[in-house]
């Protein structure tokens, strides 16, 4: 009994150690459990700080002298002494060939009215208005209505000013210029050669071409309006040929003046539109005469003279020019204003006037052809009336 006692006491105590040792077991996995996601929350939060000591040292070591991005190109600004040549090439050529359309329009005008009325002398009295009964019964009613049509057109046309008919063909080279900007396959030949641009490659030909484009048609018709309104009072001040040379030469002179502009202030963009040229028409028709009154199309009851107009347009495109506005090239405006005022003022003078010893030239090499193609015949006589040419208009 003894012993059996002993036995269960013994048990009994090797129990109770026993699961004290699994409970400090226990209570230490639970403790180092605890430590380790303690430690490693700790070692997670320390991470970063080594990550950013990292990148401190790379962009310090950066700064000090690796190499970085590239720094952009510098565009250098392009030399204008060339397109400043062909303006002043370009500018001759238009005035000297004006010269000589007058001359030859002036001659075939003489032999035409000669013509006329040797026609008139023959054909008088052997045909009566019978003739003319009998052949407008033979023709058809297509043919009558055709005729007609033309009749009309014709007499459309000769209720023309001179001015309206001359400017009606550079309206019609800028209404194909805009259809060609609507076809794809022609985007690239458009921009290269009908935008002006001082940074291309091709300065030369956009000078004349730009003058002859536009992309919206908005733009299109304000100029061409404009242009419409003051080619009476432009070609009856000035004449067809000479205001001709004036047009072409103001595209080419403005955008000139655009070319130095965008130059000097490093702002190489394109541009377009007949917009300089039109305004040397405005400013020339404004200088000489400035009293006429003026209106806008959409407030006829305002009215102004032209000469307030001039100053006020040109106060606005040097405003722009100085505050750097993009939604008109006001250089090319200033330059085509300043040129109409400096021609109607002095360049007349200085240019049409002293026209003459090149008409003579001219002249002399038409009769010099002439004679030299009829056998036995000598060149023609120089000199005299013949040899000035047409007066000024």
């Amino acid at each position: 009994m003894t012993n059996m006692a002993w036995r269960g006491c013994v048990m009994k105590w090797a129990k109770t150690e026993l699961t004290r040792s699994t409970n400090t077991t226990s209570q230490s996995s639970r403790l180092n459990s605890c430590n380790q996601q303690r430690c490693g929350f700790r070692r997670e939060a320390k991470r970063p700080d080594t990550k950013k000591g990292n990148v401190t040292q790379e962009t310090n070591l950066s700064e000090a002298g690796a190499p970085g991005p590239p720094p952009p190109p510098k565009v250098p600004r392009p030399t204008l002494f060339k397109p400043l040549m062909f303006t002043v090439g370009f500018t001759g050529c238009s005035f000297g060939a004006a010269a000589i359309l007058q001359y030859e329009t002036m001659k075939s005008r003489v032999q035409s009215a000669k013509d006329e009325d040797e026609a008139e002398n023959v054909s008088q009295g052997s045909q009566d208005m019978a003739y003319w009964h009998d052949w407008w019964k033979q023709l058809s009613g297509f043919q009558r209505q055709l005729i007609l049509l033309m009749s009309m057109m014709d007499d459309f046309w000769s209720s023309l000013t001179e001015g309206q008919r001359t400017v009606t063909g550079i309206i019609a080279v800028n209404a194909v210029v805009l259809c060609c900007w609507r076809m794809p396959s022609m985007q690239r030949s458009m921009i290269k050669y009908f935008t002006s641009n001082p940074a291309s490659k091709t300065r030369y030909l956009p000078m004349v071409l730009s003058s002859f484009s536009h992309y919206s048609i908005i733009h299109m018709v304000a100029n061409m309006y404009v242009l419409w309104t003051f080619s009476s009072g432009i070609v009856s001040l000035l004449g067809r040929e000479q205001f001709l040379a004036v047009y072409l030469s103001a595209g080419v002179i403005s955008t000139m003046v655009s070319y130095m502009c965008k130059a000097a202030s490093g702002r190489l963009y394109p541009s377009l539109g007949a917009s300089g040229a039109v305004m040397a028409v405005l400013a020339a028709v404004c200088t000489k005469v400035p009293e006429a009154k003026l209106g806008i199309i959409f407030l006829p009851m305002i009215t102004f003279t032209a000469g307030n107009a001039l100053k006020a347009l040109i106060a606005i495109d040097t405003a722009g020019l100085v505050l750097g506005w993009r939604l008109f090239d006001h250089a090319a405006h200033i330059g085509g204003a300043l040129f109409g005022v400096w021609y109607v003022t002095y360049g007349h003078k200085l240019i049409w006037r002293k026209r003459e010893p090149f008409v003579k030239l001219w002249h002399d090499m038409r009769s010099a052809d002439a004679g030299g193609s009829k056998p036995g015949g000598g060149p023609g006589v120089s000199g005299g009336n013949g040899g000035g040419g047409p007066g000024p208009q």
